[in-house]
């Protein structure tokens, strides 16, 4: 009887043990993503008929982070792994194109954009669709697919500044221009091209790019249209400043194929997302204008 005892007593306590330790395996996550994490296989690697999606959730009209899973037109926005907020934009539209075509369900993990390439290498998600542009220095390590969109680079200064009628980048020249650009992006070493410029220190979002020309922190910041027409929603001391093509960047063309990446030696899933791409027609630069306008109107600064 004792000894029958002493057998149950061990096994709660087993039990306990190894609940604790499932729950303690992810502090930040809520509970029922820790249980999430615990389907998971060993790997890391997600579960059958899941896509699961890196972006930044911070980088609108691409991607953003809203409190309900409410949008303007209709729709719903998608929820944010391990969080009680949900994520919309550009990129998850796509997202949520593909992973319907595969027959997946979409899971969107929110990552700071400086660890997004890690945190895919660890195989926290699957893919990054980010708004993030395919260089030779990325292709390095990583798979990428075509282009889902295809975006146009710009300056944004602050209005009523002395750099507000520059029409390319030779008018800087000999004026010792401050510039900035979101930290870890392909338009860091494209600031290099700036005559006679003072490269302050990069910022970790957008938003703080901006704030730093509102601030007159920067004089002069590099970043894609798209983004900074949103910007200035809510911030009307800004200016968009599209450079002469006889007078703008070299080898910037770089940075506007935006294309979905993948781990260097998941070719396999790449190639699913390709196929998915192509059977959605998703090559086709009017309907990929059409829709990051509609992101730009749905967007909670434009509401």
């Amino acid at each position: 009887m004792k000894k029958k005892l002493m057998k149950t007593v061990c096994t709660a306590m087993a039990a306990g043990l190894l609940a604790m330790s499932l729950v303690g395996c992810g502090s930040s996550d809520s509970s029922s993503a820790a249980l999430s994490k615990a389907s998971e296989t060993s790997s890391g690697e997600s579960q059958s008929g899941v896509l699961r999606v890196g972006m930044e959730c911070a980088y609108a009209p691409f991607n953003w982070t809203q409190v309900s899973e409410d949008v303007p037109d209709g729709s719903k926005a998608i929820p944010i792994y391990g969080t009680s907020e949900y994520a919309y934009g550009y990129d998850v539209m796509v997202a949520k194109k593909l992973a319907d075509q595969m027959g997946m369900s979409l899971e969107i993990h929110k990552v700071e954009w400086d660890s997004i390439g890690l945190s895919l290498d660890a195989k926290e998600y699957d893919c990054i669709i980010a708004g993030m542009g395919r260089t030779k220095e990325r292709e390095a390590s990583y798979s990428f697919t075509d282009p889902y969109y295809y975006r146009d680079n710009c300056l944004v200064v602050k209005k009523g500044s002395e750099y507000e009628n520059v029409k390319g980048l030779s008018d800087f020249k000999g004026k010792n221009v401050k510039v900035t650009t979101q930290l870890g992006t392909g338009w860091v070493p494209l600031l290099d091209q700036i005559p006679d410029a003072e490269k302050l220190a990069n910022y970790e979002t957008t938003a703080e790019v901006f704030m730093a020309i509102s601030n007159g922190v920067a004089d002069v910041a590099l970043i894609d249209q798209p983004t900074a027409e949103s910007a200035l929603l809510t911030n009307t001391d800004l200016k968009i400043i599209v450079p002469d093509a006889s007078d703008a960047f070299e080898g910037d063309k770089e940075m506007t194929n935006v294309c979905i990446a993948t781990r260097k030696d998941d070719t396999e899933l790449r190639d699913k997302l390709q196929k998915a791409m192509t059977d959605i027609g998703w090559n086709d630069k009017a309907k990929m204008d059409e829709l990051m306008a509609e992101a730009v109107k749905l967007q909670p600064a434009a509401n």
